[in-house]
């Protein structure tokens, strides 16, 4: 274990009681927890508050447009599979223009942890509905009220064939803590998405609102992260939003069915192109 202070470039500005504060302070509890080397790891963002993620946290980092996320996380954990890779992104980020990378990333099973912090709305253009917004949900972009059915995020990412699917509360620090710590140490896709509420543009999905309409999974005998069915019925639940571990199973990562093991990451590859080849190359251009 690390101090948590070796990983904080400075403090966070976010809004004043936003619910990255408790994602940020759970992630680096996780980091610490597994003693990761800053240099070691690196975090990747998109476009939304989440992006600032980079200016606070001591490691190498990555802020990308908005919804490539996983393709740069994938092209770093295929470079140098040594890395551990994390993507950090927001509902609009992943579900929206993302998704259909959270589909690809996910039945490839590619070695990342995908931490999405779902605040049910586009906080930081000032409010607009995402595609978790719940049906009704009133606007500067819906003013007549949403009448779109919300995604279902970790569904999506289970039905594509992603091996670790996790849903946490940012106003459960301890819990969501060790959710991402599982997800860092689980080998191939994670998603851990974060329950993460908006102070300032969503005044309907509120801590307190979240406080009543979750059930946590450990809390439940019956609950079997390993159950396919279970699995499923936990995230079809109509009254209640399923919070913990929900499913995880064990596979070969993307990295470790497509690089040779005896090969030098291309990182660390002399990658000096031959003259003569690459004369043949610019000549079809010409």
């Amino acid at each position: 274990m690390r101090e948590l202070a070796e990983y904080q470039l400075e403090q966070p500005t976010w809004c004043k009681g936003c619910g990255l504060y408790g994602l940020f302070t759970a992630f680096k509890r996780a980091v610490s927890s597994l003693a990761i080397e800053p240099e070691r790891l690196v975090i990747v963002t998109g476009i939304g508050c989440h992006g600032r993620f980079n200016s606070y946290f001591k490691s190498y980092g990555f802020h990308g447009l908005h919804g490539r996320v996983l393709p740069v996380a994938t092209g770093i954990k295929l470079s140098n599979p040594e890395l551990k890779v994390v993507g950090v992104s927001g509902d609009g980020d992943a579900y929206s223009i993302g998704i259909s990378h959270l589909i690809h990333s996910s039945r490839r099973n590619i070695d990342i942890t995908y931490i999405v912090a779902n605040n049910h709305i586009y906080a930081l253009t000032q409010g607009q509905t995402s595609p978790t917004s719940l049906r009704g949900f009133i606007s500067i972009s819906t003013p007549y009220g949403c009448q779109e059915n919300p995604l279902n995020g970790p569904l999506l990412a289970f039905a594509s064939g992603a091996t670790f699917v996790a849903r946490g509360f940012s106003g459960n620090v301890r819990g969501l803590s060790e959710l991402i710590r599982k997800g860092l140490k689980h080998r191939g896709f994670a998603l851990v998405e974060v329950l993460s509420p908006c102070v300032t543009q969503n005044k309907i999905n509120t801590y307190d609102w979240l406080r009543e309409n979750i059930f946590v999974l450990e809390e439940e005998n019956q609950h079997d992260s390993r159950d396919r069915t279970k699995a499923w019925k936990a995230m079809t639940r109509e009254e209640k939003i399923a919070v913990g571990l929900i499913y995880e199973e064990e596979k070969p990562s993307f990295e470790e069915l497509v690089l040779p093991r005896s090969r030098t990451s291309l990182a660390f590859q002399d990658l000096h192109p031959e003259t003569q080849k690459l004369k043949k190359i610019m000549e079809k251009f010409k």
